[in-house]
This record gives C-alpha cells, structure tokens and sequence, in this order.
C-alpha cells in the first residue's frame, strides 16, 4: 500500500461510518468521507533519481543534448560475462532501414487488471488496444500454491454472476444485483478481489490480501514481436495510493495505458527502454485524466483541486531483443533472480520513497529506515498531484537465464532484500511462472496478507555464447 506523504488527521475511525483508518488518510476507503481537516503539508522538494547500484552492469553511456530523453542500451553495448568471468560475444544491432509493419493484436482490458491477449502475429494487421467486455474471473491456484484462506474467498466462486449465483457463504441464497445474498445477506467477492493471467513468457496474480476491502493494485501482461520477428514480453504493475481518491481506478488506468503504450512502440521498432520511458508517461496521462476538470462543483476557483487527486505507482519490465529493460516511478520492485541459486540475485530498482532517501543519504541504515512509521511514504508518484514526473528507466543483459519478478509492497514487505525475495520464488519459477506467481502470492497472505499483493514474473532465457 503506497502512501503520499501526508499529515495525521488524529482519527482512528472514519467519523461518517467508521471504516478503521490510517494516521495519513485523507479520504476514508469505504465512504469516501473527506479526512482533511488541517492543512495539507506543504510540498516537499523533488530529488535526484536515485542511482541502482548493480555493479555486474555497466551504466548507460552519457546522452548527448537533444538526443532521446532516456539514455539507452543495446545488447552490443552490454558484454555481460559467462560464468567465468569471461566477456561474451557482442551482437550488432541494425537500427537503419524500414521498420516492418506492427504485429496485430487482438487487446482485451480485464476489470481493474489491464491485461492484453495476443493474437496471433499478422504482419497486415495493426497493433491495438480495443477494450473488451470484462473478463471472467481468474481460476482457482493450482495444486501447490496457497489456497483461499479464512475471510477470503476461492476467486472461482467470485465468477457467479449477480442475480443468478449461489451465496458463497450459505451456499442456499441468490445473489442479488448489488452483490449481496437474498438469504443471509453476505456480500460476495468482486471479480477482481483476485485475478490471475498467464500467456507465454509470461505470468502475474494479483490479491486483494487480508485486511484491505478491495484490491487497488493492476497489473497488464503481453508478448509481442519486434520487427525483425523475435518476441517480446512485457510486464507492467501498478499499486494505487490508498491516501489519494479513487486509487484502483488509477492503478487501472495506469496499467493499461501503459501496455497499449508498450504494445504499440515496440513493433514499430522503438527501443524497448525508450519505450518504456514513454509508457510511463502515458501512464502518468491516464491518471492525470482521471482528477476533477476545472468547471466541476467549482472546483475552478480551487487552487488545490489536484491536492488528492487519483494516484498510482508504476513499475514494468520488457525482455526484448537479449535486455531485460525496467522502468518505474514509487515503491513497487523489480527483482532479478536467476536460475542457478549459487549466484547472487539483485533488486533492480530504488524506490521513491521516504525510507530510500534515507538510506541514500547515509542518515540511517535499511533496518532502521523501513522499521520507521514513515518507511512507505512515497516522494514520486503518478497523478495530478504529484511533484514534476521523472520516470527511471534502465537496461541490463543478464549472463545467464533467470526469472524477473515485478511486484508491489504487498509481497516485497515480506521478502524485502534481493536474497530474501530469491530464498521463496520458487526454483522452477522460469518454467512454470503462473504457479510460482500464485506461490509468491501464497507467501505474502500466509505472512499476514497486510496489503494488496500482486506479483508478474517473465521468464528469462539467456542466449548461449555463439548462437
């Protein structure tokens, strides 16, 4: 659960219907009722990204003025080594000549997920995005992962259409329209309290968790191709503020801007890393649109209309062409953990944070940084409210294959260092990516299930020097 920095309201209940709250609320998450009353902090300065330090890759080469706005790699620029030590072959990379015409795509939005199925390549179609009816509600987990727990039902039981489906409490009464049992009143799971989809390369979960009323987090997976015919898999998550109004509506509208972003520039030819540069941005759009136009209840003369407008995280990944490329603005992670569990796994990005800050500036250590009550204050963020974007983008080449896990505070508050997160993915995650993402997903609610919990992991395969 992401939070914008945010003054205490010194209420424990929501006072219109008693929705437990949290000291930086502005908004209760049940009602809707405005918390705000003592005046918003004043805004904190922004800050220079802060620098992932990865010492097995080398940093992007200095960007000349005027050139792209996100310094890129190519697989020619990053050697990588074998597990030796010995420098890999190079691969050159032809960026001249006509671009083929885009993969089509046949794009389908699920409630509150995001996600996008792909048809088959046509070089004669266009790539698209076109929304479609929601989709069912995600299957049960398979044998293996972490079941429905006390309070939270199998997601199977949350496909039942209202007005037609058995309670799945009393299992006797009807569901009614709005959602509660004719019989015994119990109101049902909404579809995307729980949602799991799997393509191939490529997996996520996404959990409503055990304390939380809804799931604000999304997520969009695809594949697509490149011109030259080799595939693409991408991953985006988003994690909506709970301190801000209407946050599963950004984390939605955030997660799908930015895979029909990716899916439209990657089969045009455009760098993956700058691609996903420009699908954060069209993320942050997305939720931008969503905060009150000027002329709506007056809110022209409110100089601070945007003060707790709909905000999300963002976090992706892109494995394309031998790079695995991430990008991100907040708190939600991307890790790297390969295969073979005798080499070391490593967190490829930094959070936006107040705890990060900290730890940067050498003023405390992680321990003490992430135990303080103002750890998960976010300093970036998408929205209309948030401070001016700086989306962060980096590449990597990876010498060995390897699974890429992109997720939300909801699991990494629970496997926190890059050791941690690799000790419970599990060791066949690369081949059976749906089933590890559902075991993650089990590891977070068996651990308390304090926040909405999603999970993507891309398989990584690493090409074997001279193929």
């Amino acid at each position: 659960m992401s939070q914008k920095p945010k003054p205490s309201h010194g209420l424990t209940v929501c006072p219109d219907c008693a929705e437990p709250l949290e000291s930086g609320d502005r908004f209760c998450g049940a009602c809707g009722h405005d918390l705000a009353a003592v005046p918003a902090a004043g805004a904190e300065p922004d800050r220079p990204t802060v620098a992932i330090v990865a010492p097995a890759w080398p940093d992007a080469p200095p960007r000349d003025p005027g050139s792209l706005s996100t310094a890129t790699q190519h697989p020619g620029d990053l050697p990588g080594t074998d597990s030796g030590g010995r420098d890999l072959p190079t691969m050159e990379v032809r960026t001249d000549g006509p671009v083929p015409p885009a993969a089509g795509t046949a794009g389908r939005t699920a409630a509150g997920g995001g996600d996008f199925e792909l048809a088959a390549p046509d070089p004669r179609t266009a790539v698209r995005a076109d929304p479609a009816p929601a989709a069912a509600a995600a299957p049960a987990p398979q044998a293996g992962a972490s079941g429905p727990t006390a309070g939270h039902p199998a997601p199977a039981q949350a496909a039942a259409e209202p007005g037609s489906a058995l309670c799945v409490a009393c299992r006797a009464g009807r569901v009614d329209t709005d959602g509660y049992c004719e019989n015994c009143g119990h109101a049902q799971p909404r579809e995307r309290d729980h949602m799991e989809r799997e393509l191939t390369g490529v997996a996520a979960v996404s959990d409503r968790g055990l304390r939380h009323h809804r799931n604000e987090d999304a997520f969009a997976v695809s594949a697509t191709t490149l011109p030259d015919g080799s595939p693409a898999v991408l991953a985006i998550v988003c994690d909506g503020v709970s301190s801000a109004t209407r946050p599963d509506e950004a984390s939605a509208a955030a997660a799908e801007a930015a895979g029909a972003s990716l899916l439209a520039a990657l089969p045009r030819g455009t760098h993956p890393q700058q691609a996903m540069h420009e699908a954060i941005v069209a993320a942050a759009e997305a939720v931008n649109s969503l905060a009150e136009e000027p002329g709506q209840d007056g809110a022209e003369h409110d100089p601070h209309r945007h003060r707790n407008a709909p905000a999300c995280t963002i976090v992706g990944s892109v494995v394309a062409d031998g790079l695995l490329v991430v990008g991100w603005v907040g708190d939600s992670r991307v890790y790297w953990v390969p295969d073979d569990r005798a080499t070391p796994p490593a967190r490829l990005t930094e959070d936006d944070s107040w705890a990060a800050q900290m730890v940067a500036a050498g003023l405390m250590n992680e321990a003490e940084a992430y135990a303080d009550e103002r750890a998960h204050a976010i300093t970036g963020w998408l929205g209309a409210d948030a401070y001016e974007l700086d989306p962060h983008t980096a590449a990597f080449k990876p010498d060995r294959s390897g699974v890429v896990v992109v997720c939300t505070d909801g699991l990494w508050n629970y496997a926190e260092g890059a050791e941690d997160m690799a000790r419970v993915v599990p060791a066949d995650a690369s081949d059976r990516p749906l089933h590890s993402a559902q075991v993650l997903v089990g590891h977070a609610l068996d651990g308390g299930g304090h926040d909405n919990i999603t999970v993507a992991l891309v398989p990584f395969t690493a090409v074997p020097p001279g193929a």
